[in-house]
């Protein structure tokens, strides 16, 4: 993938920098329940990142979040694995997907 200076830097956001645009985009795209952890040594081991709900569009997204090349604990893999196998939307978000444009159009999708 060809980047330019700007793709450059969101590629090098860190996890922390990442949630906060990933929040701010949820926010302004009208998801209005957004929750995060803030600290995840008090939260089951590998619980995805973002829950995010929007009663409006009947939508509930469950999101890891990862820098560009950061890897999946087994403990999130074993989150994400078992929401998907409930029927629950659960992914990973890396910098690369707000790139292409993935993130603001799951964010706006409707249900």
């Amino acid at each position: 993938m060809r980047t330019n200076p700007l793709q450059e830097v969101v590629l090098g956001w860190s996890e922390e920098k990442f949630q906060q645009e990933v929040l701010a985009l949820a926010k302004a795209t009208g998801w209005g329940l957004r929750y995060h952890t803030h600290d995840s040594r008090r939260s089951a081991a590998g619980f995805p990142d973002l829950v995010l709900v929007d009663p409006v569009r009947g939508r509930v997204l469950f999101r890891e979040l990862k820098r560009e090349k950061g890897k999946l604990t087994p403990d999130q893999v074993q989150w994400v694995t078992g929401l998907r196998a409930a029927g629950v939307d659960a992914g990973t978000w890396r910098p690369s997907d707000w790139v292409s444009g993935r993130i603001a159009e799951e964010l706006t999708r409707r249900a």
